[in-house]
């Protein structure tokens, strides 16, 4: 068997490990990644962020045509679209090896040695790997743990034949005639809307009484007016049962049973952190419910063992765990760093997309020492030049009424997830209404919205 030591062994690719691999790779320290899940990337760029935001891409083009041809828009009339789904896949196939590639090459700069392969702990600092070239015992000194999530799965309705996970959703070779999708959560919405816009019937069913249950009402509003507008069936408050004979067997709110026409199921109820298949038991770390157990420093309750990314608890984001990579890169390497983020903004691709950073109105309830004010996209003039001011869109921002300090913001509209980064910042800055008033924005873009908002909070907003 071979043997390595490494002052550095990373436990999967995703955001967070081939982030910390190369930042491990820039500070000099000798490190090995072992990839054992979905590639290069993890979840985000093969199976998760990244495809499905191209298959959204692509569905929004389609509908664009689609309305171009169903009596014309903005004074542009098309020939009926078709789509081979098969072709649309392939492109998006093509996004993700370009970036799997570009992934290696960074990497490979930063003399990092991947090994693909499945790892097995038998204690906190040694795995074996197996590799199709046989099996590899590492010891490191230090290890991080980026195992990453894995969808949730339904007892009563597995995956298999018909019934889907996200994963397969975004390799289908053809658009569903009827498309059932459990769960009324982001990704859920996200596929979900997708799918409607290339022409499949599309229901939703969901155990809570809305949908997206964590954001509030009024950003969720305007997703579900899209939904009813565009035929989508909702079963809110209703539970799934099985599915057989092309029928998804429900439960209504009011207790009846109902049967849904499907072509496809897709199962959208969660993800849960990789915890299961390598070792986790033998490594001595503290848990925290089903997550594993971490400290500002990302540092577990073993020594020299650190986890990052979805395997560390909520928010289960992408971006979050890239900068926990980072961070514990630094750490290892003999700098002073904590992971303590005033706000890790989250954003949902819905039509139209939503946006959240920082507290929400359900924080702030009842408390009478906030501002909260809402500007409408309909008053700005670029969101009524790309047809996104009809929606019933806006940004809201939350402050101290005492000192102006910025608490929360929030967005929902066409191509608001563009907004999110500055949102984040000024939040991490400590800005307060007036730094955002006191900033000229750009004219004409939907980020004047921003700007309208504080000004509002300020008692004099321009353009309202």
């Amino acid at each position: 068997m071979q043997q390595i030591k490494t002052k550095v062994l990373i436990i999967g690719a995703g955001t967070g490990g081939y982030v910390a691999g190369i930042r491990c790779g820039q500070l000099g320290l000798d490190t090995v990644l072992v990839d054992g899940g979905d590639g290069l990337g993890g979840t985000c760029l093969n199976v998760g962020c990244i495809p499905s935001k191209a298959i959204i891409h692509a569905a929004g083009k389609f509908e664009t045509v689609a309305k171009a041809a169903g009596g014309g828009t903005l004074g542009i009339t098309a020939a009926a679209p078709a789509i081979d789904l098969s072709q649309t896949v392939e492109w998006k196939d093509g996004i993700v090896r370009k970036l799997n590639a570009g992934v290696s090459a960074l990497l490979k700069k930063a003399k990092v040695k991947v090994i693909k392969g499945w790892a097995e702990f038998a204690d906190a600092k040694t795995c074996v790997v197996k590799t199709d070239e046989g099996d590899i015992r590492i010891t490191a000194e230090h290890v991080i743990l980026a195992t990453g999530s894995e969808p949730v799965e339904l007892p009563f309705l597995p995956f298999g034949g018909d019934v889907i996970s996200s994963t397969k959703a975004l390799s289908l070779s053809e658009v569903p005639k009827k498309l059932v999708v459990v769960g009324g959560g982001y990704i859920g919405l996200e596929l979900g809307i997708a799918y409607r816009k290339l022409g499949a019937e599309v229901a939703i069913v969901e155990m809570a009484e809305r949908i997206l249950p964590l954001y509030d009402k009024a950003l969720t509003d305007p997703v579900a007016k899209w939904l009813e507008k565009h035929g989508v069936e909702l079963h809110l408050g209703a539970r799934a049962g099985g599915f057989g004979d092309g029928k998804l067997s429900i439960t209504t709110k009011d207790g009846e049973p109902l049967q849904l026409d499907a072509d496809k199921v897709l199962v959208t109820v969660g993800r849960r952190p990789r915890t299961q298949g390598w070792g986790l038991e033998n490594m001595g770390v503290a848990m925290a419910g089903p997550f594993v157990k971490i400290d500002q420093r990302c540092a577990t309750s073993m020594k020299n063992v650190w986890a990052v990314g979805d395997l560390t608890g909520e928010p289960m984001l992408a971006h979050k765990g890239s900068a926990q990579g980072e961070v514990v890169a630094e750490i290892i390497a003999g700098h002073d760093r904590i992971f303590d983020p005033v706000t890790i903004a989250a954003v949902c691709f819905t039509e139209p997309e939503i946006v959240s950073a920082g507290l929400g109105p359900n924080e702030v309830a009842g408390r009478d020492d906030v501002i909260q004010s809402v500007f409408p996209f309909a008053a700005i003039g670029r969101a009524l030049a790309i047809e996104a001011g009809e929606d019933g869109g806006f940004v809201r921002v939350i402050a101290s009424k005492t000192d102006h300090r910025i608490l929360g913001i929030q967005a929902v509209g066409q191509h608001v997830s563009e907004l999110s980064n500055s949102f984040a910042q000024m939040l991490e800055m400590g800005a307060v209404l007036e730094d955002v008033a006191g900033t000229i924005h750009v004219h004409p873009t939907l980020g004047e919205a921003f700007h309208e908002a504080s000004l509002r909070a300020l008692g004099h907003a321009i353009h309202i």
